[in-house]
């Protein structure tokens, strides 16, 4: 059980933080004068700018290490984490692939097998691909016959990549590495070559300057990459995100090209035919269009053109225009996504946040609602057309993930695998509740803790939300949780307006001008905790990533007496300036720009929370965390707002930055360096809540 800090040695107070010095950069925005004094720290290949990092880890390290249970921590994750992990098989070829880990590796591994009944064999290691494992598998992309394989790999976690092709039965590497790659899918032309997308590399920093012309090219096997063929995109049709796909019969090029994060345009260009016209499906970007399949002529089409939720129409590929587009899955009240198998279409609906599975033919023609393991969320149900059998994954908060196996034509599922792991389901409970926001909208919560946990309003929560860019955060299990609920802790998960939860109409009830919802809806949701005696503010944690950093950026700016302990990570710190680096541009559809009007830049930097630290002010115990490699949200928006923090904050709870080295924004971050982080906030979290944890053992 874990109790008072008075059991465990004095609290450490850190007594100084290392100088950061101020420039006289000032902005004028519509007349308005911004200072922007630590706008150095914006320059990621500066020796002072290194020299900076350099001693901000030297505190928050000597901090975290002096914490009397952190090693302790460390220990009960790995051992939580050390359990084998595997994905659904896909099949491409002969062989059936799967991605499995044995517990404790850095990065997951490729297998495969001749048939599901075949001896199973090493295909790609990705551990092996750096010596400290900070090289990851980023993508893979098989031709049709399963014989080649294109995968991509991020170096230290940029969002920059490499693409690199093998032949599947020897693994030999055939023709050149590609580079400079960047977001991008890989999507075969036969076995003669593939389209992928990027940009030219940046006169600047590749991690922090912006990306503008998004391009997308043909690469022919065997050719060098200066002669790959531009096919859409360029100074020709500029758009800041192109993405070609392939069709299953190969007929077809789809193009989606957009300059924002929600709406694009469509377009498709006949293969069949040489130097055939790319026509135009959908233009403008006002609303979202993706091919799901075709059948020969007919395409089916993904939209939420005067369909928020979502629906699945059909269309021509003579006269592909959206005057033509005829449901096939009408719009509902739940949002819907769709994927295909066997010859069916399988409707994922989001039922407040929870899935349901509908199964449907190509008219439209309803066979049956999906019957899966509980309450949770499902994902996969994809394949090709000869399958007779998918395998799906379900996870909830309290059901690691596991595998089914799901017969097409009968509708049946058997489980396929399961994870054995040091956890007991049974032992805790996930209820959700709908609470007001500040205007009085109605707020989904997910509350999961232990079973028999007294609501006294001293239970350690955790309290995490993202809400932008239409993103649904849905139920689902971590490992990393397990340790905070096991030690009575509670995990609270609220469904902020700006998400996709309920729609595109609740995703713009949180974008520019609405952009402060999201801030209300994440401090009701505190409120909310605290009122009825889950927790109390000395004793509530927020934390949030990315958008979800800005999320407890402004929230602690606004609401500094709210909770005990803020964790925004790789967040966008300074909204006057994030459209100026990598692709930052691309997210104006949710936020705006300083540079749009004045009235714009009035609400941005009402919120921005590098511009609302005030000085005299004692803000929760807060530790930063971004990476030196993230070019997604550059580590110049933590840096900035953690030397406002430390500049202004009074008290004496401490201000601290973790910078990560050698990783990007998150993704492929390898598994010891995710103890550790994990590891670090949970102590930090419990040691300035004045809670010991493993008391028994101490």
């Amino acid at each position: 059980m874990a109790c008072n800090m008075e059991k465990a040695e004095e609290k450490k107070v850190i007594e100084s933080y290392p100088e950061t010095a101020k420039v006289d950069t000032v902005d004028t925005y519509f007349g308005v004068e911004v200072a922007d004094p630590y706008r150095w720290l914006e320059d990621d290949r500066s020796e002072q700018t290194a020299e900076w990092v350099k001693a901000q880890n030297e505190v928050t390290f000597g901090y975290l290490n002096s914490i009397p249970f952190r090693d302790k921590i460390e220990e009960r994750l790995t051992k939580l984490w050390n359990y084998k992990k595997e994905g659904a098989p896909q099949k491409h070829g002969d062989y059936y692939y799967t991605y499995k880990n044995d517990g404790l590796q850095n990065q997951w591994v490729i297998y495969r097998k001749k048939g599901l009944e075949g001896e199973e064999e090493l295909f790609l290691d990705p551990n092996t691909f750096s010596e400290d494992a900070t090289t990851s598998l980023a993508g893979t992309s098989f031709t049709k016959d399963g014989s080649l394989l294109a995968y991509s790999i991020s170096e230290g976690g940029s969002d920059w990549r490499k693409i690199i092709v093998l032949n599947t039965a020897d693994k030999s590497m055939v023709g050149d590495t590609l580079t400079d790659v960047k977001f991008s899918g890989v999507s075969w032309k036969g076995n003669e070559g593939f389209y992928y997308s990027s940009y030219d590399k940046p006169k600047g920093s590749e991690l922090s300057a912006k990306t503008q012309e998004h391009k997308l090219y043909y690469h022919q096997l065997g050719t060098p990459q200066s002669s790959d063929k531009l096919v859409f995109g360029g100074s020709e049709t500029p758009r800041r995100y192109i993405g070609g796909s392939v069709s299953d019969d190969e007929k077809y090029l789809f193009i989606t090209a957009a300059n924002s994060t929600s709406g694009n345009e469509l377009y498709i260009k006949d293969l069949s035919k040489e130097n055939s016209p790319i026509v135009p499906i959908a233009t403008g970007f006002e609303s979202e269009h993706y091919v799901l399949d075709n059948e020969g002529e007919k395409l089916l089409i993904v939209t939420n053109l005067d369909a928020p939720n979502q629906r699945l129409v059909q269309v021509s590929v003579n006269d592909p225009s959206t005057e033509n587009y005829k449901d096939i899955i009408p719009e509902t009240e739940n949002v819907l996504s769709v994927s295909t198998a066997g010859g069916n279409i399988f409707a994922n609906y989001m039922v407040d946040v929870k899935t349901e599975i509908h199964q449907f033919d190509y008219e439209g023609n309803k066979i049956r609602q999906v019957e899966l393991p509980g309450i949770g969320t499902a994902g996969g149900f994809g394949g090709e057309k000869e399958d007779a059998t998918l395998y799906y994954s379900f996870t909830s908060f309290t059901y690691p993930s596991a595998i089914f196996k799901y017969n097409i034509k009968e509708g049946t599922s058997e489980l396929y695998w399961k994870p054995a792991i040091d956890f007991d389901p049974e032992a805790y409970v996930t209820e959700q509740v709908f609470y007001d926001s500040k205007d009085g909208t109605k707020i989904p919560m997910f509350i999961t803790y232990k079973k028999g946990l007294e609501l006294n309003g001293k239970n350690p929560t955790y309290l995490y939300a993202y809400g932008g860019f239409n993103v649904s955060l849905r139920p689902g299990f971590s490992v990393s949780r397990l340790i905070w609920l096991e030690e009575g802790g509670i995990y609270a998960q609220p469904n902020l307006r700006g998400g996709g939860e309920y729609g595109e109409a609740w995703h713009e009830a949180g974008t520019k001008m609405n952009k402060q919802n999201v801030f209300d809806d994440f401090i009701a949701a505190g409120e909310y905790l605290i009122k009825n005696n889950y927790t109390s503010s000395d004793y509530l944690a927020i934390a949030g990533g990315s958008n979800g950093g800005l999320l407890v950026g402004a929230t602690m700016t606004q609401r500094p007496d709210l909770a005990k302990v803020a964790f925004p990570a790789v967040g966008v710190m300074d909204m006057l300036r994030y459209h100026t680096f990598t692709a930052g541009a691309g997210w104006a559809s949710d936020y705006g720009t300083s540079e749009d009007s004045k009235e714009m830049f009035e609400y941005i930097l009402g919120y921005s929370p590098v511009h609302n630290v005030e000085k005299g002010v004692e803000y929760p115990a807060t530790m930063v965390t971004t990476a030196d490699h993230d070019d997604r949200v550059v580590p110049a928006h933590s840096f900035k707002f953690a030397a406002e923090l430390q500049s202004k904050h009074e008290g004496d709870h401490p201000v601290l930055i973790r910078i990560e080295t050698n990783a990007g924004h998150g993704a492929g971050k390898p598994t010891d360096k995710i103890i550790d982080e994990y590891a670090d906030m949970y102590a930090f979290a419990w040691y300035n809540m004045g809670v010991v944890p493993y008391d028994k053992e101490m």
